[in-house]
């Protein structure tokens, strides 16, 4: 424990002090204690968050870089555990509307056999199920809810810093669409701002571990990157096994599908290392026809050519890191932010939700946010409380 306030106390980044701002008060976007929590980030965590906060009466401040619908390749498949999650925050109505695809289990092939692994949801009402689905529509669906929420400001802008006094963080200092330097002040900031958060090293040292450049920060979480998803999507075909995910243990690592709606097909190809092919040049097009296209079933592969010569081929980094915060008074580092694990586990939005579920449940006795040392003390609950609510299964966590 003396290690993390001394951690604290030594490394403090991206935290802005009060004087700094003196010039900047005529500014502020809001007097302090009009606010009950600012939250950075309007992703799965702080959309959801927003909106199970607003609804137990707290006035929330959102505060989002880009608010346009989001156009990613993962995020898209939610275990059966995570819609249990909706369900508990009054979201699930966040899957309806968005052509979204229910999902009942697994089907695994190797060495040409395959064998299908269904969930074990005999016990849970019909409606239990995965959901897989595009991750804009379902961002775009979650912003909506907490929007709804007349205590719920959603904002585009930029957070620059936290704002820190006297050694507790009040609030964020920002830049609001327009330009303006604003800052937002609240007793307790959730900072959810994703993989690639700017404040993450405010509140944990992160360090970053690569082939070619390796930054490290004793006793602090690692950001691993082990391989890269390159994402295509089929049309125009079915899978073989019709509503469930299907693992392709491939040479040399796995390749996903599963339906993103009732027309289209994700496929992952999990390629190993950073140094992918490139794309723009057609390596990884032709990687993919000769490397990747004889392994997969037959039934997909036709529109997996397909797919190829289309040309709409995305890659993102896979990345994994496990939460090492330290203790802030004020603030909370969540999501992707605080945690990330592979996404070939598909359990980060599962995770995700059960820890927003955590966090409203332990605020719930707390009528008064600003009282800081109540605060704090439920705060550092927050960590130990999550981890018992973890399964080592990240598809059947809280099932």
């Amino acid at each position: 424990m003396l290690w993390f306030f001394w951690r604290y106390s030594s490394t403090r980044k991206n935290i802005c002090p009060k004087s700094s701002l003196n010039d900047r008060k005529c500014q502020s976007e809001i007097a302090a204690g009009s606010t009950d929590v600012v939250i950075v980030g309007a992703g799965v965590v702080g959309s959801s968050l927003a909106y199970a906060l607003g609804k137990d009466g707290r006035q929330v401040h959102v505060i989002e870089r880009d608010l346009t619908e989001p156009d990613r390749i993962v995020g898209e498949l939610l275990q059966p555990g995570g819609y249990l999650k909706l369900v508990d925050l009054g979201l699930e109505d966040c899957v309806n509307e968005i052509d979204a695809q229910r999902v009942f289990g697994y089907a695994l092939y190797k060495d040409g056999k395959s064998s299908k692994l269904p969930y074990p949801l005999e016990n849970f009402h019909p409606d239990v199920a995965g959901r897989s689905f595009h991750h804009g529509r379902f961002i775009r669906k979650l912003r909506e809810k907490a929007a709804s929420l007349p205590n719920v400001r959603l904002e585009q802008g930029t957070v620059t810093s936290l704002f820190e006094e006297k050694g507790i963080v009040k609030g964020v200092q920002y830049k609001s669409k327009d330009g303006q330097e604003l800052t937002a002040f609240a007793p307790l900031t959730i900072v959810c701002d994703g993989c690639h958060s700017n404040l993450r090293r405010s509140l944990c040292n992160p360090k970053v571990k690569c082939e070619d450049n390796i930054r490290q920060f004793p006793n602090s979480a690692e950001v691993d990157v082990p391989s890269c998803f390159v994402g295509l999507v089929l049309e125009n075909c079915e899978l073989p096994f019709a509503n469930h995910g299907h693992v392709i243990l491939a040479d040399p690592s796995p390749i996903l599908f599963y339906p993103i709606s009732s027309t289209e097909i994700r496929c992952l190809v999990d390629v190993p290392g950073q140094k992918v092919p490139s794309i723009s040049t057609g390596e990884m097009a032709n990687y993919l026809r000769t490397k990747v296209a004889p392994q997969i079933p037959p039934e997909l592969y036709t529109a997996f050519l397909a797919s190829i010569e289309k040309g709409s081929i995305k890659a993102m980094p896979n990345r994994s890191m496990p939460g090492a915060p330290y203790p802030t008074p004020g603030a909370l580092l969540m999501g992707d932010a605080f945690n990330m694990r592979h996404p070939l586990t598909g359990g980060g939005m599962t995770v995700a939700l059960s820890d927003v579920l955590v966090l409203r449940n332990l605020l719930r006795p707390l009528q008064n946010l600003n009282s800081a040392s109540d605060l704090c003390r439920y705060l550092e609950s927050f960590y130990t409380l999550r981890m018992v609510r973890m399964h080592p299964n990240p598809i059947l966590i809280t099932l």
